[in-house]
């Protein structure tokens, strides 16, 4: 190394800005062998006085007893050693602690070791530098948020605003700096500003909620606020205030909740309507059927003509039919607006099943379609409403009689399953449906088979589907729809076992 570089080095040794000293081991005691300015300003003596001496000799007993530890520890081992101030001597050591590290000669072997006080963290350029970062920081992350942000005093004057608050609600900085905050506040919200401002000055609680301000076009921004508290020395407290614009959600919410108001009375018209006209049309519609059932008994003597009665037939079936369908439409709008109330009662689902099923059957004997029932034996009884039950095991079946073939099976089955869970099964081996047709049978009037290229047979309301899938989910069931087109259908629902009546 040249000269100068020895000088070089020495003057950084010299100049450092913390306190720092070699030390070389004699038998059991350290002794310095060169210091720099600072180290040589703390020992209060001159660099030649110090080089030489022990550090028993310069230290307290209290201080070189710390020291002498770690000293021991790092030219014994080889090892630097950060050595922390004890409590007691930081006034003393005017340093927060060492950090003790070994030099070494081309052997390895420890020659010195070299010690260097840490920064107090008393010292006052060092909390100036680190606080100056800390504002440094602050302001940018100020400047940079993309809310507005203001800080307000303890009288609700701002003391400052961000870029964002100023590009958001038109305000420059000379018009707002010193001014009452409540001045920009829509007078419908002044009071309760107020009252919570004066609160969170009390309490330092952090405070939340929406409010009403005037931007500088003249129009009224909706925000959100979040604010917190900032304390300074000598008690100083000021708000420090997040404000987000939220005018634009405000206005979709209220669209939104219009839009849910217009359908709600429009559902309601809806129900009202088919609820008014249901009553208005089945008054005469009973009427015609009891007339029509009258007169084809001649009950008051014959008609004369024979086709009377055929024609009395037609007319008959023809009004019993529009009244199931109006009867499906008042029970499906009664659904939709919430208005069927469940009579729930223990029901022994098998026997329902067979009285229903003796019924069905006379239907179906015309159309030489055969109605097999398959029952789980000793199944619990079943806590449900039973017009609802017997309304969708009747849609069921009319549908699966309505879209089987002359000879076809229908099975109505019944079952508990692992989960004690009652379960009704009814397949077809009827016309069947479209894969990608069953969404639309579950909807209320889905049509699935054209009338134009199927049988009057298969015209209907296209509710008896929905109708039951709803009536099941009314007591919290389940209810599924398998179908494959030529091969039939089945339909599962499946009862939670709070409805299964345990036997006594």
């Amino acid at each position: 190394m040249s000269e100068k570089n020895i000088i070089d080095h020495k003057s950084l040794f010299d100049q450092m800005p913390v306190k720092r000293y070699l030390v070389e081991r004699v038998d059991d005691e350290f002794v310095i062998a060169t210091v720099n300015k600072l180290a040589s300003k703390f020992f209060n003596k001159s660099a030649e006085d110090l080089v030489g001496k022990t550090l028993r000799e310069v230290l307290s007993n209290i201080n070189y007893t710390h020291m002498h530890e770690s000293l021991d520890v790092s030219y014994t081992k080889n090892v630097p050693v950060t050595l922390p101030a004890l409590p007691e001597l930081l006034n003393e050591m005017q340093s927060s602690g060492y950090w003790i590290s070994p030099v070494c000669d081309d052997d390895n072997n420890v020659i010195f070791l070299d010690i260097i006080s840490q920064p107090s963290t008393t010292d006052i350029s060092i909390i100036e530098r680190e606080r100056d970062d800390a504002l440094s920081l602050l302001t940018s992350i100020f400047d940079a948020s993309e809310v507005g942000i203001l800080v307000f005093d303890r009288n609700r004057r701002i003391i400052k605003i961000n870029d964002s608050f100023e590009r958001i609600y038109g305000w420059p900085h000379e018009e707002t700096i010193g001014v009452d905050f409540l001045e920009f506040v829509t007078d419908d919200e002044v009071a309760p500003a107020k009252l919570m401002f004066n609160n969170f000055i009390k309490t330092e609680e952090r405070e939340s909620g929406e409010v009403k301000i005037f931007c500088k076009d003249g129009t009224i921004a909706n925000t959100a606020f979040t604010t917190a508290t900032l304390k300074l020395s000598h008690g100083r407290k000021f708000q420090v205030t997040t404000i987000v614009d939220i005018t634009k959600w405000k206005q979709i919410n209220m669209s939104l909740k219009l839009a849910k108001e217009g359908a709600d009375a429009a559902n309601n018209a809806k129900s009202s309507f088919l609820a008014n006209m249901s009553h208005e049309l089945r008054t005469p519609l009973n009427a015609i059927i009891g007339f029509s059932e009258m007169m084809m008994n001649e009950s008051f003597g014959p008609l004369g003509n024979p086709k009377y009665n055929e024609y009395l037939g037609d007319v008959f079936m023809s009004a019993k039919h529009l009244l199931e369908i109006i009867n499906e439409v008042l029970d499906m709008s009664k659904i939709e607006a919430g208005k069927i109330e469940l009579d729930e009662q223990e029901i022994d689902l098998n026997g329902l099943i067979e009285i229903l099923m003796r019924i069905m059957k006379s239907r179906s004997a015309n159309s030489g379609i055969q109605i097999k029932e398959a029952y789980q034996d000793d199944i619990p009884k079943l806590y449900a409403d039973p017009r609802l039950i017997r309304q969708i095991l009747i849609n069921l079946v009319t549908n699966s009689i309505k879209y089987s073939l002359n000879g076809g099976t229908i099975t109505v089955s019944t079952s508990l399953n692992a989960k004690n869970e009652i379960e009704v099964d009814v397949a077809d081996q009827g016309v069947g449906i479209p894969e990608d047709r069953i969404k639309d049978a579950m909807e209320p009037f889905g049509q699935i088979h054209d009338p134009s290229t199927h049988s009057e047979i298969y015209q209907g309301t296209g509710l008896g589907l929905p109708l039951a899938k709803a009536m099941v989910e009314l007591h919290g069931g389940v209810f599924s729809l398998k179908s494959k087109e030529g091969v039939g259908t089945t339909v599962k629902m499946s009862f939670s076992s709070s409805r299964t009546v345990k036997n006594n």
